[in-house]
C-alpha cells in the first residue's frame, strides 16, 4: 500500500509565500514522475507543475516564474515553493505520482487527500 501525504497548505495574504511538502510512504521500489495539481471550487482540477525522475519540469502557464517544483529522491518527497502568491491560486492542492512498487510490476499512479491554499486579505 502506497500512501501521498501532503502538508504546507494555510492562509496567506496576496504576495506572500508557502511551500507544501508530499510524502510518499509504503511499498516503494521507484518512483518516476510526480506532480501538483489545484482544483478550485466549480473548476476542473488541473496541473500546476510537474517534475520528472531526472528532474525536469513543467508549469502550468499561470504560476511560472512564481513557483517552483522539486524533489527529494532519498526521502521520497515532491515540494511545490509558491512565492507571490494571488486570489485566484486559492485551491485545494493535490499530489500525484507515478510509483512502481516491485521491479517486476508496472506503475501506479496515486493521488494524496489535498491541501487547501487560500490566499486572502
Amino acid at each position: 500500500q502506497v500512501q501521498l501525504v501532503e502538508s504546507g497548505g494555510g492562509l496567506v495574504q496576496p504576495g506572500g509565500s508557502l511551500r507544501l511538502s508530499c510524502a510518499a510512504s509504503g511499498s516503494i521500489f521507484m518512483i518516476s514522475a510526480m506532480g501538483w495539481y489545484r482544483q478550485a471550487p466549480g473548476k476542473e482540477r488541473e496541473l500546476v507543475a510537474h517534475i520528472t525522475s531526472d528532474r525536469s519540469t513543467t508549469y502550468a502557464d499561470s504560476v511560472k516564474g512564481r513557483f517552483t517544483i522539486s524533489r527529494d529522491n532519498a526521502k521520497n518527497t515532491v515540494y511545490l515553493q509558491m512565492n507571490n502568491l494571488k486570489p485566484e491560486d486559492t485551491a485545494v492542492y493535490y499530489c500525484n505520482a507515478d510509483i512502481s512498487s516491485d521491479y517486476f510490476n508496472p506503475a501506479y499512479n496515486y493521488w494524496g487527500q489535498g491541501t487547501q491554499v487560500t490566499v486572502s486579505s
